[in-house]
């Protein structure tokens, strides 16, 4: 737990963020950390204002089994499918971290106090299955402020106009281009649109666009290494913002148009970009990186417990960090290509890696749970 002590010490750099329009939300969940107080205690010391959970998240969260036990022991008893025990236990954690932020939530108008929960990974090439399975979690959590995740695939951009139609609120995740970005955000105003037509009311509904970062840097680093020349060293660290940058201007011109001005007058919220994966994965970059250089108003930076303590300790909030780098983002991005790295080939394969990784994390979980099932005499379906 985060001591009062602790709390003021570290309020600043979290509090300038925040006050630079960037909302906080901790990209981690878990049983115990909802138990504990720990999620409450990020809320009221660490400006945290929302919860974004992954495949990956749960896997590490269930399966290690802590806090999962007497569930675990129930469901075993009762014989429940393997598939419908882990949406049990994941929609009873959304739910739970629903309800501590729901104050935020009350508070925000409904733009924060979001706790985000995904499709099954599985179904991220499904356009009808992604749908009805979006349809069905925003049923079993149950709560105003829970976000559905739906993964920005060519069969996910329908499907983010279907659920968005139907007044549900949607994170889009896994966006690394800003081709398949501005087709995320052309997909949520068509869905906006289709919930007007239908009469639902628009205020209610939100969205966030999940815009990946250090996976960019790590991947364009790797080849830029490779290369070896002073031109391509020079260029290491520099992609992943530069990409982020143009993402945020495409954002402005996407909410700036006569078709986006008449949702608004309607009572639309805009589709924030949200800035995700963004805790450092080389050592040789500050751990604050992705945290520091993405200020702007209007977005969310989703991060990892390490990366929210070390913004906390030493972040550098000095204003807005992105508006005024779009030249210097295009010379970076044209400078890689170049080199010979495409970058259209690099975001392509970025987001497969990203469904797979996703969809492996998913079968660890279900292997996870159906051993702790097992181990309870039940076999697991």
């Amino acid at each position: 737990m985060i001591t009062v002590t602790e709390a003021t010490a570290n309020a600043g750099a979290l509090k300038r963020l925040s006050d630079e329009g960037v909302s906080i939300w901790l990209d981690d969940l878990s049983r115990r950390r909802i138990e504990s107080g720990s999620l409450a205690g990020l809320v009221a010391t660490r400006n945290v204002v929302g919860v974004t959970t992954n495949p990956s998240i749960f896997q590490a969260a269930i399966g290690s089994g802590v806090g999962y036990e007497e569930q675990l022991a129930d469901l075993a008893v009762r014989g429940v499918a393997i598939d419908e025990a882990v949406r049990m236990m994941t929609t009873a954690d959304v739910r739970s971290a629903a309800d501590v932020l729901r104050p935020v939530y009350e508070a925000s108008g409904g733009r924060d106090g979001r706790v985000s929960i995904e499709v099954d990974p599985r179904l991220a090439h499904d356009t009808a299955a992604t749908v009805a399975e979006a349809r069905q979690l925003a049923w079993l959590v149950d709560r105003p402020n829970v976000m559905i995740k739906i993964p920005a695939t060519k069969a996910g951009l329908p499907a983010i106009t279907e659920v968005t139609g139907a007044g549900i609120s949607v994170n889009v995740t896994l966006i690394f281009s800003l081709e398949r970005y501005r087709e995320v955000m052309d997909a949520y105003l068509a869905g906006l649109e289709k919930a007007r037509a239908a009469g639902l009311g628009l205020s209610a509904i939100h969205s966030v666009a999940s815009f990946f970062v250090s996976r960019v840097d790590s991947e364009i680093d790797k080849r830029l290494t490779l290369l070896g020349s002073d031109e391509a060293l020079a260029l290491k660290g520099r992609a992943a913002l530069a990409n982020a940058r143009l993402a945020y201007e495409a954002y402005e011109q996407a909410f700036e148009g006569e078709r986006w001005q008449t949702l608004e007058g309607a009572g639309a919220n805009r589709q924030r970009p949200l800035w995700a994966s963004t805790g450092v994965k080389d050592p040789a970059y500050k751990d604050t990186l992705y945290v520091d250089e993405l200020v702007a108003p209007g977005t969310v930076n989703t991060m990892p417990e390490a990366t929210l303590n070390a913004v906390a300790d030493h972040g550098d909030v000095r204003g807005d960090t992105v508006t005024g780098g779009y030249d210097r983002a295009r010379a970076d991005l044209a400078a890689v290509e170049r080199l010979g790295i495409a970058y259209d080939e690099v975001v392509r394969q970025l987001e497969d890696e990203g469904v797979a990784k996703f969809e492996a994390a998913w079968q660890d979980l279900l292997d996870a749970v159906t051993k702790s099932l097992n181990s309870k005499g039940v076999d697991a379906e």
